[in-house]
């Protein structure tokens, strides 16, 4: 496979879990990782977030997310979503609870998503971040990296 450089200079930041219960799942991860619980979070109005699925609008495509910021400076994010057509809904009625995408911050989402277009990837969703602050896109990228990859830019870096 010839060197593409697709995520050149793109920092890992996340790893993202599809839950059926938040509450329950963020104490049990502040247990193990003896920290306090986070902040319970929605994905925000879509008049602000835009969201799309498969190219198509979803304004009912919502969640609720809770963020552990680990000492690693990688980020744990839980979401519970809800029953609409979103691939998180998706995630959670094909595969059941558990890891939903590995995260990477990019400057550029839309030369970065162009590149991974290239390589075979596909968008599913992408949107908004509720607060405005920045975007994400999720990719299909199970043929190549065996996963689903989300590329997130913050818009005030």
């Amino acid at each position: 496979m010839e060197l593409t450089k697709v995520l050149d200079g793109a920092r890992f930041a996340q790893v993202g879990y599809v839950v059926r219960d938040l509450e329950k799942t963020k104490a049990a991860y502040a247990a193990i990782l003896g920290c306090e619980e986070p902040q319970i979070c929605t994905g925000g109005e879509y008049e602000v977030t835009k969201t799309r699925v498969f190219g198509r609008p979803a304004p009912g495509a919502e969640c609720k997310m809770a963020f552990f910021n680990l000492p690693s400076g990688v980020q744990l994010e839980l979401i519970e979503p809800n029953d609409a057509p979103s691939v998180w809904r998706d995630h959670l009625d094909r595969y059941g609870e558990g890891i939903h995408h590995i995260a990477f911050s990019v400057d550029n989402t839309d030369e970065t998503v162009e590149k991974c277009l290239k390589m075979g990837m596909t968008v599913e969703q992408e949107g908004n971040y509720g607060d405005n602050s920045g975007r994400y896109v999720y990719l299909d990228a199970f043929d190549l990296l065996k996963c689903r990859v989300e590329l997130l830019e913050s818009f005030h870096e």
